[in-house]
């Protein structure tokens, strides 16, 4: 370990987000996402439902298996974070998480072209997404430990910034040489895989499950090759001893009004961008009649003003610091959603538009930007706040109940969408409730210290 640079160190622990990013870009919200809309979408179709129906249903199971992963992650979270915490050792459950991310990932080829297992293929979706959440948990623990408390926003923020740009190569590449057009050609008339695969049977866009597992696979290695944990003297934990240690955690909250307020403030404004993301390409595909491909356009204008915003995030949080970051960036979330649920194929905020009009796409477009961007800026400083108010002593128990903050209620956003869709048969009206979760967000972040309240816990404890 000690020959390993403490700069090969941070490379190590970018790897991550490079790695990982593909489920979230090419599964949850760009290429995966809106196949299974149209795949479920057809499905009810079939059964004698109208257009709009079908399409409202497809969303709702998409929202409703959304909701129950993120009760799963929210329920584990912490208790694991504490668990790691008292063995003193994290590698092990970044392999165990990683094995389900790729199983779940790889097993998504196998969706029935005429929707039969959507509920197969959904348990094996949320297998990957919990996998790659409870990975995440471990990952962000580790950043206290690779620079000072200058530094760790500029480093949350370039790690986002490199791991957007990893999705965004990817989602490239599935868009090149895998994922079909109606024609049954790639977006630049390839066929899907080289010519090794059947694009009438879809299986380049199946084919981005896969993808996503080997990309993982592959690039992990730099991770586990450079991001050694220090040797641990402590014995065994056990689940006894992890759950008497987060009980004094969430004990102590009572003492950390800072910390507290910014656990539920970012639980609320994370839990709305989750949405915006788990529901973006499936609101472009239902709303404005988008073909894949196109969403995964607007996926690649997304990451890469991912990418961009959130290194340029990491500067300014370096000068000013995380709060102000997150603030500004969920006001400008909050105008875009606001945008989303005011337009449509046929009017923008009431005005009719033509058939022929471009102003709906042009307007997405700029939303994919300012998805991406406000997104990648506010996890990254989030993260960022989250050091400041951690533990040095148990991090990834910290981090634990960052986890639970940001999963304990992520059920939230899509049951609500899925609630809202159902009642309203609308699928542009569905995602309405982001906004009510932004805004509880921005209140609560009002009483949240901006410098972080970490030299607490020895008082509290």
């Amino acid at each position: 370990m000690a020959d390993i640079s403490a700069r090969k160190r941070i490379w190590g622990w970018f790897f991550f987000d490079w790695a990982s990013q593909p489920y979230h870009t090419l599964l949850v919200t760009f290429i995966f996402g809106p196949f299974f809309a149209a795949v479920a979408g057809d499905y009810y179709l079939s059964q004698g439902q109208e257009a709009e129906q079908a399409k409202a249903s497809a969303q709702a199971i998409w929202a409703w298996n959304m909701g129950l992963a993120g009760l799963i992650i929210g329920i584990g979270a912490p208790v694991m974070g504490a668990l790691a915490d008292t063995a003193g050792r994290r590698r092990p459950w970044i392999v165990a998480f990683s094995i389900m991310y790729v199983v779940g990932a790889a097993g998504l080829w196998f969706i029935a072209g005429d929707g039969s297992n959507r509920f197969l293929i959904l348990g094996l979706f949320s297998l990957g997404f919990i996998g790659a959440e409870y990975a995440l948990i471990f990952i962000n623990s580790q950043l206290p430990e690779l620079g000072t408390d200058e530094e760790i926003g500029e480093i949350s923020g370039s790690g986002f910034a490199f791991g957007y740009f990893g999705g965004l190569l990817s989602l490239i590449l599935v868009l090149v040489f895998f994922a079909e057009m109606s024609g049954g050609k790639t977006i630049i008339g390839l066929a899907p895989g080289f010519g090794l695969l059947d694009g009438e049977q879809m299986e380049g866009t199946r084919a981005t499950g896969p993808i996503t597992a080997l990309w993982y696979l592959i690039f992990m290695i730099p991770y586990f090759r450079w991001v050694h944990e220090p040797l641990s003297n402590k014995v065994r934990g056990t689940i006894s001893d992890a759950l008497g240690s987060l009980q004094r955690s969430l004990g102590n909250l009572k003492h950390r009004r800072s910390l507290l307020n910014f656990l539920i403030s970012s639980m609320l404004y994370r839990d709305a961008l989750n949405g915006i993301y788990a529901f973006g390409g499936i609101y472009a595909y239902n709303v404005l009649d988008w073909s894949v491909p196109q969403v995964g356009i607007f996926g690649i204008i997304g990451a890469t003003s991912a990418a961009g915003m959130s290194w340029i995030g990491g500067k300014v949080d370096k000068r000013v610091g995380p709060k102000p970051v997150i603030i500004g960036a969920v006001w400008i979330l909050i105008l875009v959603s606001f945008t989303l649920i005011n337009m449509s194929r046929e009017a923008v905020f009431g005005f009719a538009l033509s058939d022929e009009s471009l102003v709906p796409d042009t307007l997405m477009m700029l939303a994919g930007v300012m998805i991406g961007g406000m997104g990648g800026v506010v996890q990254a400083s989030s993260r960022s706040l989250m050091v400041r108010h951690s533990d040095p002593k148990s991090p990834t128990e910290s981090f634990g109940l960052y986890g639970l903050s940001g999963r304990a209620t992520a059920f939230i956003a899509p049951i609500l969408i899925g609630i809202a869709t159902t009642m309203t048969g609308s699928a542009r009206l569905g995602v309405s409730p982001v906004i009510f979760l932004f805004l509880l967000g921005l209140i609560l972040l009002r009483w949240v210290d901006p410098k972080g309240d970490s030299k607490t816990w020895e008082n509290a404890s």
